[in-house]
């Protein structure tokens, strides 16, 4: 598919009511330290949560793939990825940032494309994907709060852009627009193999295109657990500002410093959200 035969997405900032999150369950899936075994001057590389990340400073934002692009320039470009998403209106500009490049674009999913990841690889002329890699598409997803007709206009703002991803999804696989809204409700994940048979994914990496940073993959486990608290946090109604201050609290005011989640993390989350909830009605 030529990229100027790619649909534009459309999107604008949700209402005050609502922010963007990224949904733990991904959140657990992600390996921070797959990356790409080589890289050359035309690639940009996306391997961070999409959107300005409170917790490293770091995420992959549209504006710095914007920068990129023009340090690239009139030339084909390859876009390695490995996120588990993030802000949706970030990962809507990316792609319309590489819809736009005049030359070809291949998208090398290298571990993980969820959520606004894949609508980003959705620009690739190309797209490959390890066979130990994994796609997962869903409806955008926020948190959202106020009133009922706060509630309201939230649902009627996301409807337009998951309309959008259906339609891309659905151009890129062949497949009718009913069939691309179902896997998204189905918050649908495909692996390497899937993805291709799907249409979602052109063809599969070498082997050897990947490798593994294991210091980052520690690190990031780390932040991973953080990350994951933070979005169960958001589920129980806590604006982002207070649950944000607690966790730094509970981490000792040390903003890039992991929050220690043992293996059994459900457990130890429950006690800690009873902890902050006492914390907080006190």
């Amino acid at each position: 598919m030529s990229l100027r035969e790619l649909p534009e997405i459309s999107a604008s900032r949700l209402p005050e009511v609502c922010a963007y999150e990224l949904d733990h369950g991904v959140v657990d899936r992600w390996n921070a330290g797959v990356m790409a075994a080589t890289t050359g001057d035309n690639t940009i590389s996306i391997l961070d949560v999409i959107g300005e990340d409170y917790w490293t400073g770091g995420g992959v934002t549209s504006k710095r793939v914007a920068a990129a692009l023009r340090a690239i320039g009139d030339q084909d470009v390859v876009v390695d990825i490995n996120s588990p998403g993030g802000d949706f209106f970030e990962g809507v500009a990316i792609y319309n940032t590489l819809r736009a490049h005049p030359k070809k674009v291949t998208v090398r999913i290298i571990g993980l494309a969820a959520s606004a990841a894949s609508v980003i690889a959705m620009a690739g002329d190309d797209i490959q994907i390890g066979k130990a890699g994994f796609m997962m598409i869903h409806n955008s997803w926020v948190i959202a709060m106020g009133n009922r007709h706060d509630l309201a206009d939230a649902a009627k703002t996301m409807e337009p852009f998951d309309d959008a991803m259906a339609t891309v999804y659905s151009d890129r696989a062949g497949v009718k627009k009913a069939k691309a809204a179902e896997w998204m409700d189905a918050e649908t994940w495909f692996n390497g193999e899937q993805a291709v048979a799907a249409g979602l994914a052109t063809g599969f990496l070498d082997a050897d295109a990947v490798t593994e940073d294991k210091t980052k993959a520690e690190s990031g486990r780390g932040v991973n657990a953080t990350r994951r608290v933070d979005a169960r946090l958001a589920k129980t109604g806590m604006p982002r500002s207070e649950r944000r201050a607690l966790l730094a609290e509970l981490k000792g005011g040390m903003q890039d410093a992991a929050l220690t989640v043992t293996h059994d993390a459900d457990a130890d989350i429950a006690a800690l959200l009873e902890g902050l909830r006492a914390t907080i009605t006190r």
